[in-house]
Formats: structure tokens, C-alpha cells, sequence
């Protein structure tokens, strides 16, 4: 046997000599020749190589040759394997380029874009104190602290004005009843009745007097503290006399409503004297027990109809409305609102009075502490001294506290009206307009706008509307 090179190439598949001397008749299954069970092989085809492939049973055509891919299986209407159905847009080539990956499988929505086709959320602008919606009960008392700080001459210049006529009768009174105590008590045990009678009422006419008109004064600056707080929601500074010039053809309807509130009051409480007087004149004894569940009664009463018409002064103010209507567009307003003013307003005044309370407790010590390390031997001038200062020195503080709280209260109760505005008539749409076109730069925001219904805004920007929080 001859020796072969390791090195040399062997032959593949029918090139391979055979050991029984390449006859292939004898070596079934290699090339063409015949294999046991009589069948012939391709003379073309491989041996067994790693390219031999057998031959499919039952007259299939060859394993290694592919479909052709434009020809369907031809079984009712169905599409060819290469061709897409009449949906797609159009035909994919197996291994070809892909188009580029957009959005999420199964149709939906990528991360960042909004589902199902939704306008994006685009929250409210808020060019001011407080942004363009209905407003929540932190945004209200945030926006009254902020209206206080950028518009403090025309706030507090205001409300110490409301709140002067007060203090100055205050101190007054604290300043004569100081200094003319024993003349007063040497007077009273000479005097006669008629006297000591003409005294009391010439006194009490006087009070009433300063009263009354400290609450006229107090309600038309009341109204006019709306301006700056309607200003300041498009970011408008207001200063004391712009405040003034824009409210001051509403002077005599906002003096007029006080007038009407005043005598609803007063009517209220002599019906509440006249029905008292009647039970304990008509029923002696057990009339007065009829007095105790009628008092809550009328409190609950005179509170519920406080609450009413807490927004007719600016309603007054930036509707111009006359009182009878401003009553009547407050009473409107309201409605299906009471409970959430009534907890706002009382949750307000229950932290001014609070902070009040808190502010006047040393004032209300140094009578003491003066007495006891100023003047601690001091004789009847001294303590008369004494006694005068501290009253003007308790008068003027009360009249500052007094101030920021009446401007405070004020502030909220515009922002409530603005917020029900926004709510009913659709003014933060109003606003909005107003902002994008920036006209009427002087004037007061939401004067002369009409109602443009409730309902979400549709802008026109990208993303569509912010949800109805109404």
C-alpha cells in the first residue's frame, strides 16, 4: 500500500476514490449509482460532504430549494408569502432595511407623548398673585398675603384709613375717662337725673355718630381694595391714588349699600328686641325660656345672611353695579358655594383675631410693668400720665394690628369673589384674553367682560386645554 502526504487535499463526495477501487455500483449511496433499495442518486448532487442533502420522499421537490417568495400556497383568497395584505403599506423584504422605531408596540403610545391621542396637560398661566382657574383655599390665602406685599401703600394706606376714626375714638374716650375721673364722680353726686340723663344720650348719639361714620368709610374702602386685588392677578402694581381714582365713582353705591346693610341690621335687631319683650311681657317666667333657642337662632340667621352677600361690595366695584344689584349678584354668586365661603371666612377670622390677640399682649401688660418700675411711688398725676399714654400707645398699635387684619380679610374676600367668578361666568377665560392682548393696562381687570360660560379653555397652543376644575 502506497504511503499518502498528510498535506494533500482529499477529495469531497464523488471525487473521493473509493477503497474497493472507486467502483460505485459496489458503494451504494455515493454519487449517482444505485443504492440498496434500487434508487438512483444525482450524478450533480454532493456525496457526503457537509453539502449532501437527501432526496425528499413522495416526488417533493428538493430541500435545499426555497419557495419561491411571490407565490402564494393558492388556497382560497389568500395572499402569496411574499406579498402583504392590502392593510400594510407595503411589501417587507425579509433582511432588507427596517423603518425607524416609532412609538410603542401594540399601538400604543410611546413614553412622553400623551395616551390615546389626548391634548398634553398645559397647566394655567399665573402672570400674578394667582394663577388663571378656580382657586383652592391655600391659593386664596396666599394670594391675599402677596396682594398686601406688592401693593402695601394702597392696602394698608387704605385699611388704616378704615381703621382710624375707630382708634381715634378709642384713645378719646380712654384720654377724658383718665383725666376726669373725680371730676366726673363729683359731678355725678350733684347732678340731678335730667342731667346725668341728657349726659348719657349727648354720649351715646356721639358714639353712634363716630360709629356709623367709621363704617361708611369703612365699607367704601372696603370696595376700593378690590382694585388693587384685581390688578394684581395680571400682575398690576396699584398705587394709593390710581386705587382711589378707579373706585371713586363707585363711592356712593358702596356708601349706599353700607346704608342698606346697616338697616337691615338694625331692623333685624329691633324685630329681635320686640319679639324678646313681647314673650317676657306675654308669657312672664316661661317666656324667657323661649329666649334661649331663639338667640342661636338669629345669630345662625344673621351669619347665613352675611355669608350671602360677603362679594356685594366688589361686585359693586368691578361690575359697577348699584347696591340693590351688587346684593342681588352676590346673593347670586353664592349660591351652592355657602359652606366653602363660611369656612374660608371663618377660618380667616379666627387667625386674624388669633394674630391680633397674640400682637396686643404685651400692650396690655405695660400698664403694669410701667407702674411697677417707672413710677413705683408715683402719686395721682403720674398714674393719671401713666394710665393716658398706655391708652393712646393701645389705641394706636390696636389701629395698626386692626389695619393688616381689615386688609387681610378684604383681600380674601376679592379673591373669593374672582374665584366664583371663574367658577360661574367663566372669567379666567376673560383674564386670559386679556393677558394675551394686554389692553386696557390702567383699568381694573374683569370691569365690563361679559360671561363666557363654564366650561375648560382651548387654547391654541400645543397641548389643548387643562381639565374644568370647576
Amino acid at each position: 500500500m502506497s504511503q499518502q502526504d498528510p498535506g494533500a487535499q482529499q477529495p469531497e463526495g464523488g471525487d473521493r476514490p473509493a477503497e474497493d477501487g472507486g467502483d460505485r455500483s459496489k458503494n451504494p449511496g455515493i454519487g449517482g449509482g444505485p443504492d440498496a433499495q434500487g434508487r438512483a442518486h444525482d450524478d450533480g448532487g454532493p456525496g457526503f460532504g457537509p453539502d449532501f442533502q437527501p432526496a425528499p420522499p413522495n416526488g417533493q421537490p428538493g430541500w435545499g430549494a426555497p419557495p419561491a417568495w411571490g407565490v402564494g400556497p393558492g388556497a382560497g383568497n389568500q395572499p402569496g408569502w411574499g406579498v402583504p395584505p392590502a392593510s400594510q403599506p407595503g411589501p417587507q423584504q425579509w433582511g432588507g432595511p427596517q423603518p425607524p422605531y416609532q412609538g410603542s408596540p401594540y399601538g400604543q403610545p410611546s413614553y412622553g407623548q400623551p395616551p390615546y391621542n389626548q391634548p398634553r396637560y398645559v397647566a394655567p398661566p399665573k402672570p400674578g398673585i394667582v394663577p388663571l382657574r378656580p382657586l383652592t383655599f391655600g391659593e386664596i390665602l396666599d394670594g391675599s398675603f402677596q396682594t398686601i406685599r406688592r401693593n402695601a401703600r394702597a392696602m394698608l394706606g387704605a385699611a388704616v384709613l378704615a381703621q382710624s376714626l375707630a382708634a381715634i375714638l378709642a384713645a378719646v374716650i380712654t384720654a377724658v375717662t383718665a383725666t376726669s375721673v373725680g371730676s366726673f364722680e363729683a359731678w355725678v353726686e350733684t347732678a340731678s337725673p335730667a342731667d346725668l340723663a341728657s349726659l348719657g344720650m349727648g354720649f351715646l348719639a356721639a358714639i353712634l355718630v363716630v360709629v356709623v361714620l367709621a363704617l361708611f368709610i369703612s365699607a367704601v374702602l372696603q370696595g376700593a381694595m378690590v382694585v388693587p386685588v384685581a390688578r394684581s392677578i395680571l400682575n398690576r402694581p396699584t398705587g394709593f391714588r390710581q386705587m382711589w381714582r378707579l373706585a371713586r365713582s363707585r363711592a356712593w353705591a358702596l356708601a349706599r349699600l353700607a346704608a342698606l346693610i346697616m338697616a337691615a341690621g338694625l331692623l333685624a335687631f329691633l324685630v329681635l328686641a320686640g319679639i324678646a319683650v313681647a314673650l317676657i311681657a306675654g308669657m312672664e317666667g316661661s317666656g324667657a325660656l323661649l329666649l334661649i333657642p331663639l338667640v342661636p337662632a338669629f345669630i345662625a340667621l344673621f351669619v347665613w345672611i352675611y355669608t350671602k352677600l360677603i362679594v356685594a361690595p366688589a361686585a359693586v366695584v368691578i361690575e359697577e353695579l348699584g347696591a340693590l344689584d351688587g346684593l342681588r349678584r352676590s346673593w347670586s354668586l353664592t349660591r351652592a358655594n355657602w359652606w366653602r365661603i363660611f369656612g374660608i371666612t371663618l377660618v380667616v377670622s379666627i387667625m386674624v383675631g388669633v394674630i391680633g390677640q397674640v400682637v396686643m399682649i404685651p400692650v396690655s401688660l405695660l400698664p403694669t410693668f410701667l407702674g411697677g418700675t417707672i413710677s413705683p411711688h408715683g402719686g395721682t398725676e403720674q398714674e393719671i400720665g401713666l394710665a393716658v399714654a398706655v391708652g393712646v400707645a393701645t389705641a394706636v398699635l390696636g389701629a395698626l394690628v386692626g389695619a393688616v387684619g381689615y386688609a387681610f380679610q378684604t383681600s380674601v374676600m376679592a379673591l373669593i369673589y374672582m374665584d366664583l367668578r371663574m367658577r360661574k361666568d367663566g372669567l379666567d377665560i376673560a383674564l386670559l384674553r386679556l393677558l394675551e392682548t394686554g389692553a386696557d393696562p390702567e383699568g381694573i381687570p374683569g370691569r365690563g367682560m361679559t360671561a363666557a360660560g363654564p366650561g375648560p379653555y382651548s387654547g391654541n397652543g400645543p397641548g389643548g386645554a387643562w381639565p374644568n376644575g370647576r
